[in-house]
């Protein structure tokens, strides 16, 4: 990606020559210490002009305003301050980066009429302004250059002037691990599949060694001597050998049981033999969101030193076409004894996470496993790509997901589980097989799923519509979103943590 913005954190003082300055505004105009300011004068002249009613994320600015030797005045609407939550203040920093364009030196004045913004407040701004300036860049051989000087633009150095600097640089560091593992997930998920195969990516959750992160790294012969047909079986038409990263964080009590995320890391999916059609088939690519956004959350985790211990896996394979490619109606064994009759190879997602939640319950029973795959086209048929497809069997677990969901606007919608969908799988010719009819979709997977979790609390998050290609916004321009980082960090943060 793209050279991040510096962030810093400073005391009120009058803005340096050629900088950017950036007055947030609301409903009351702008606050007693911008307006002490020479500068906020000039601005606050324009707003009748423009228009600008402060609503949260307009924008009013002048150019070389006469008077001061300031490149730019931009003054930011920050709404009611009724409404200024943790994901407010990080829209008000993602429509400040937005602002910025080639600026070098900016200066924003954290100051809100009727309201006195904490360091958190100011370190969720910070946050904004990171996730909205990222850009995946790093192949482009031709990248915004100075026409004059040939020499790439110098990252933005953004200093938040607060009354109290120290509160937010401390509140700003744990947000600043969050945000870093939001990026590597959209880092991953932008990949290209030639780039990053199961091997690649094994490779990458390795890496979260150097953060104390425990990881180990099972290939086709170890998962082979664990049983684990259903996962192999996808992967056995690629040359590209499957991996299965096993990622421990212990920030807790030695005697503490752990939490668990899986994720599905599928790094392309042609549908194998079942193949898709060539329309689209390049965002397949993004078919390991699930295990993207489980390593983002242990690097968040690890580096931000939650008081939790948290399992991460990710069942790593590519689903090609070739001669060895496993066929419709294939029988596999699953690690749990479990037969599957794979009816539709393009059902891969959940062959590879049967395998992948058997193991971890069976290994570590954890108190509860929450897994994260972009698994069915259906689920955004249902729910659009604004919300991501919650199934749980325990209704505690599901609440405190919805909830994170809410605070983190990373937002979940409950869907159902039961018997009559359950049936739709049952095979003549193996246990189950992999597909059901043709509606209820989403829920089919969720029950399949549901199958090899035993009694062991767990969460299926259906993902295909918010991970990669989803709506643009205050936050996110890329491709690659890192949906549900934030969400379960704050899971974890808000439930499990000592």
């Amino acid at each position: 990606m793209t050279s991040r913005p510096s962030i810093a954190f400073a005391k009120f003082a009058a803005p340096k020559k050629g900088s950017v300055f950036v007055l947030p505004a609301d409903d009351g105009g702008l606050g007693e210490t911008a307006k002490a300011c020479d500068p906020a004068k000039t601005l606050e002249r324009a707003f009748p002009i423009a228009e600008f009613t402060a609503k949260l994320g307009s924008v009013v600015e002048i150019l070389a305003p006469e008077g001061t030797s300031l490149d730019r005045l931009v003054a930011v609407g920050a709404g009611k301050v009724s409404g200024l939550d943790e994901y407010a203040w990080m829209k008000l920093g993602g429509t400040i980066a937005a602002s910025l364009r080639k600026a070098t030196d900016v200066a924003v004045v954290l100051e809100i009429v009727g309201a006195s913004p904490s360091g958190k407040d100011a370190a969720n701004l910070a946050a904004g302004i990171l996730l909205r300036s990222y850009v995946f860049d790093k192949y482009k051989t031709k990248k915004d250059k100075d026409d004059t000087k040939g020499d790439a633009k110098r990252p933005a150095k953004v200093t938040i002037l607060t009354a109290d600097p120290a509160a937010a640089k401390k509140a700003f560091a744990d947000m600043e691990a969050v945000v870093d593992g939001v990026l590597l997930a959209r880092d991953l998920v932008n990949e290209p599949a030639n780039v990053l195969g199961p091997v690649e990516f094994a490779a990458q959750a390795k890496a979260l060694e150097a953060l104390g992160v425990k990881v180990e790294i099972l290939a086709e012969k170890e998962m082979k001597k664990l049983g684990m047909g259903s996962l192999l079986g996808v992967a056995q038409g690629s040359p590209r050998g499957a991996r299965m990263a096993v990622m421990q964080w212990n920030g807790g009590k030695a005697k503490d049981s752990p939490v668990a995320f899986v994720g599905k890391g599928v790094t392309f999916d042609t549908g194998g033999n079942s193949i898709k059609p060539a329309s689209g088939m390049e965002d397949m690519k993004g078919d390991m969101g699930g295990a993207a956004a489980v390593t983002g959350l242990m690097h968040a985790l690890a580096a931000r030193k939650a008081k939790a211990n948290v399992v991460g896996i990710i069942g790593l394979v590519e689903n090609a076409v070739d001669g060895h490619a496993q066929r419709p109606g294939d029988i596999v064994t699953s690690m749990s004894g479990q037969t599957i009759e794979v009816l539709n190879t393009d059902a891969e997602g959940r062959l590879v996470l049967a395998d992948a939640l058997w193991y971890c319950n069976d290994r570590f029973q954890p108190k509860f496993m929450v897994n994260l795959a972009t698994l069915t086209g259906a689920i955004m048929v249902a729910l659009g790509q604004h919300y991501a497809g919650l199934f749980s069997n325990n209704d505690e677990l599901a609440e405190r997901l919805t909830a994170a969901g809410q605070a983190t606007q990373e937002r979940l919608w409950r869907m159902p589980l039961g018997a009559e969908y359950d049936k739709l799988i049952d095979s003549k010719n193996a246990d189950m097989k992999n597909i059901g009819g043709r509606y209820g979709g989403a829920i089919i997977a969720a029950q399949f799923l549901q199958r090899f979790v035993k009694d062991t609390p767990w969460a299926h998050l259906d993902i295909a519509g918010t991970a990669m290609g989803s709506p643009s916004n205050e936050i996110n321009q890329s491709w690659g979103s890192g949906f549900g980082v934030r969400l379960l960090d704050r899971l974890v943060r808000d439930n499990y943590e000592g």
